[in-house]
């Protein structure tokens, strides 16, 4: 693949106000996040300003906001005079990673046995559903971002805000990760481990839900192998469902 080179695309509406709220680049940057953690899109893929622009139909200064929010996290890297990068972590970076999501995820487990609340623990337990519902209809994506968003939540259970930045950039980098790395068939069995992990925080039981995020944990690391690739590096292509949604109105106008 030749992640330096992106043909110019046509030029598009405006993205995604129906699907997206907030300012212009919150929208931008979500939509990129999204993508990341449905590992969609491929590490080392350059992120055109032009081509962004003109996939959500706003100006650069956007774009350059959105990417900069991105590179804070650590998923896109931003390089003088040669433009935006997705971040393609070394075998070293993606232990290190893998070493802080660990002390991460035993932090808030523990702080969430102490303080979710019973609605925290619901929703936690609908997303397992979805999750396991867009595995069973054969969306991968989405099955595999709603498993990042369980445990985005689960930081938000927590009630500890340093951890919950903290989270959201390491799952990120972890999706990066996983998109770079992991080997096999790809078999995803997130739900049945985190149902377990809501049973034990559900009856406060410290040390086993520890014990069972750990074991997820190595269960995550287990599937990674430093050899292979995936994911894509063509943007048009990742954000396809954007400029297919966008275009049905038109089509529907024309035809009044």
């Amino acid at each position: 693949m030749n992640n330096e080179e992106l043909q110019p695309l046509k030029k598009q509406p405006r993205a995604g106000k129906n699907s997206r709220s907030g300012t212009q680049d919150d929208v931008v940057y979500a939509h990129i996040f999204d993508v990341i953690l449905e590992q969609r899109l491929a590490p080392g893929t350059k992120l055109s300003e032009e081509a962004l622009g003109e996939i959500f139909g706003v100006s650069r200064t956007i774009i350059r906001r959105a990417l900069s929010r991105l590179a804070h996290e650590g998923v896109v890297l931003l390089r003088p005079n040669r433009g935006a990068v997705v971040a393609s972590p070394s075998v070293e970076e993606a232990r290190q990673i893998f070493y802080a999501r660990r002390m991460v995820e035993r932090a808030i487990t523990e702080l969430a046995v102490e303080h979710a609340t019973a609605e925290q623990l619901a929703e936690l337990r609908q997303m397992v559903r979805d999750e396991q519902d867009s595995f069973s209809r054969g969306d991968r994506g989405a099955g595999i971002r709603l498993s990042g968003e369980f445990h985005l939540k689960l930081a938000e259970a927590a009630k500890n805000a340093p951890l919950i930045s903290f989270q959201r950039s390491l799952v990120s980098q972890t999706s990066l990760i996983i998109a770079q790395y992991e080997s096999g068939g790809r078999s995803h069995c997130s739900y049945d481990e985190h149902n377990e992990l809501l049973d034990a925080i559900e009856a406060r039981d410290a040390e086993k839900a520890v014990h069972l995020m750990m074991h997820h944990m190595d269960h995550i690391d287990s599937k990674l192998n430093l050899d292979e690739e995936s994911a894509s590096d063509d943007l048009h292509a990742v954000f396809s469902h954007l400029l297919q949604t966008k275009k049905k109105p038109g089509r529907a106008a024309a035809n009044r």
